[in-house]
């Protein structure tokens, strides 16, 4: 799943020609383009799709959603490490068909 996320700008700087922004998603930080947002300011909040900030958020809603993304897990899974989920995935998967084996002896 690709979620839309709210995060807040840390700094701006233009690179390559293109406005970018350093944003803080409640404690992960990513590179995001500011290319349809060109006046968003350091210290305010946006929407964030696929890298781009899409729609200014005011700070309440902003840290609402954070705080139920991180509730429901969906922050780890929209920006955790696909290699240590993957590892999680097939060790739970060996421990139950491990236990199930037991149950048939």
């Amino acid at each position: 799943m690709c979620l839309a996320v709210p995060g807040r700008v840390l700094e701006i700087a233009e690179r390559d020609g293109t406005r970018m922004a350093v944003v803080d998603f409640g404690g992960v930080v990513k590179d995001v383009c500011l290319e349809y947002l060109p006046d968003l300011k350091v210290g305010e909040y946006a929407i964030v799709h696929v890298g781009f900030a899409l729609q200014r958020l005011d700070e309440e809603s902003a840290r609402r959603t954070l705080q139920l993304f991180e509730e429901l897990g969906l922050l780890q899974e929209e920006f955790g490490d696909p290699w240590e989920a993957a590892a999680a995935s097939a060790a739970a998967a060996a421990s139950e068909a491990s236990a199930k084996r037991e149950e048939g002896r």
